[in-house]
This record gives C-alpha cells, structure tokens and sequence, in this order.
C-alpha cells in the first residue's frame, strides 16, 4: 500500500491506478468510517475499478497510517483529503465518505467544492455530537486504550453493524475481521481517532454552500446515525438524494455492498453524464 508525507502525517492509502484504456477516467476517492480504514470501500472498488480510477485513504492513526500527535479534528483530515487529492493530482473527483469520512467531505464540499465532481455520504451526520453521546465515546476510547479491544468490542460492533447482519452468517466473518484489524492497530491513534470525532463541531450551517451533485445514503437500522441525520442533511443542500437502505446498520458498504455499490454507480456516472451533455451543449 503506498504512503504520502502529508501535513506532517504518513498517510497510507489504495490506489488502483486508472483502468486499463481509460486514460480519462474520473477518480472516486473514499473516506472510511471510525475504527476502520479503506478496506472498508473493498466491495465497490472491486466492483469500480474497471471504470473509475479509485483512492481509499486511511486517515491517521487508523488502517496502514501511522499516528500522529495531534491532527484527528475533521477540519484537519479535510485539510488531509484535499491535499491527496492535490499530491496525486486527481481534482476534480467524486468523494464517497461513510460517517467520519462523511463529516470530513462535507467540510470539503463546502468549503472546497471545486475540487469535487459529486459528493455521497453514507451513514453520516451534519451535527456535533450531543454531550451524553461524546462522553460515552470518550470513556469507550479510554478504555479501549488501556485494555484493547476485548472489552470494547460487543459494545463497538452493536453501533457500528445492524441487528441483521450481526446475527447473520454473512456478518460473523466480517465482524471478526473488523475486530482482527483494529486490534492490531496502535491504540494511541485510535484513541486520538475517537476523542476527534466526539469532539468534533457541526457543520450543518455551512450545508448551504454545497453546489455539487449530493446523494445522502443510510441504513434504516442505523443507530449510530440514524434516517434522521441523513434527512437533516439532504435537506440542507439543494438538489440532495436521499436513499435509505433497508435490513442495514451504520457500516453500510459492508453490510449491504451490493446495494451500496450500485448507488454509487448509477450516481456518479449519471452526475458525469449530465456534466459531459452540459459541456457539449446538449
């Protein structure tokens, strides 16, 4: 997996490369949720290769990337994204983020939005974290900190996947694979990981500078971010699609890849057809 020295962070990151005989093809980067990394995006980047040159990053201290001291605010791994984009010079691409990836792209298409073809959020909210909810965070971050993954782990995986892909036979490998992953991963980043997204602030009020193409995704048994923050988002920017997901939790991409993956499909190639008729004057 290749790495970037990047605002002083080492940040690893798949990249497919552009398809073979597309030298046109536009990028789909992807911003992962909390606790994972890009592997997250492997069934749609399997699935979009062909068509679409596809970037993961792993924001820091989380999958392949190291830890870094400080830097885990949102508006920070924002500052990251754009200049990965920048680094490899892919702009202007469509950003898949599924919840901290989320906050992180609609920071970047606010504020950034030249950069951006589309934006799809997956599992996400445009809120800060309510009090209660930041604490619990912080303490399971502690926790998870001092004695591993163990002791985190039911409590975890019950916000992060749906009651029916837990108790599905499709879920058991998925979920063991999730807890192998982070297990391995230094515990200091991923504390830093969760202490950045509970304190994270809203961007809901700057939602109205948003001019790309925007589909908002949830799973209806998402309980982390549930349909709810998803309508407030696709409320907030003009021209927003919302899907939601049905038999699905927070970790939409894994839980219901095959849904998800023709979301994201029929989204982004219809969002660049409407673009190349525009340029065309049709």
């Amino acid at each position: 997996m290749p790495t970037s020295h990047i605002n002083g962070a080492e940040l690893a990151y798949i990249d497919t490369g552009l398809p073979p005989r597309r030298p046109h093809a536009p990028t789909i980067v992807f911003g992962h949720g909390l606790l994972f990394g890009g592997w997250m995006f492997e069934p749609q980047i399997e699935a979009l290769r062909s068509r679409y040159r596809c970037v993961a990053i792993d924001f820091r201290g989380q999958g392949y990337s190291a830890p870094t001291p400080s830097g885990y605010d949102m508006d920070t791994l924002a500052d990251d994204v754009v200049a990965l984009i920048d680094h490899l010079d892919l702009a202007p691409v469509h950003y898949v983020g599924l919840s901290m990836g989320g906050f992180v792209g609609q920071r970047i298409a606010a504020r950034r939005g030249e950069l951006l073809r589309s934006l799809t959020l997956l599992d996400t909210s445009a809120e800060a974290e309510g009090a209660v909810q930041a604490a619990k965070f912080k303490l399971l971050a502690l926790v998870y900190r001092l004695a591993g993954v163990g002791l985190v782990r039911e409590r975890a995986a019950n916000l992060l996947f749906g009651p029916v892909f837990r108790a599905s036979s499709a879920g058991e490998p998925v979920i063991a694979e999730w807890a192998r992953r982070l297990s391995r991963s230094e515990r200091a980043g991923i504390h830093r990981a969760i202490v950045g997204v509970a304190d994270r602030s809203a961007i809901l009020p700057e939602l109205d500078r948003i001019d790309v193409p925007t589909l908002v995704v949830v799973g209806a048994d998402d309980i982390d971010t549930p349909p709810d923050k998803a309508r407030q988002i696709a409320d907030h920017i003009a021209g927003a699609t919302l899907e939601i997901v049905p038999n699905c939790g927070h970790t939409s991409t894994l839980e219901q890849p095959e849904v998800i993956t023709e979301l994201i499909a029929r989204f982004v190639k219809t969002t660049d057809d409407v673009a190349a008729a525009a340029r065309s004057g049709r």
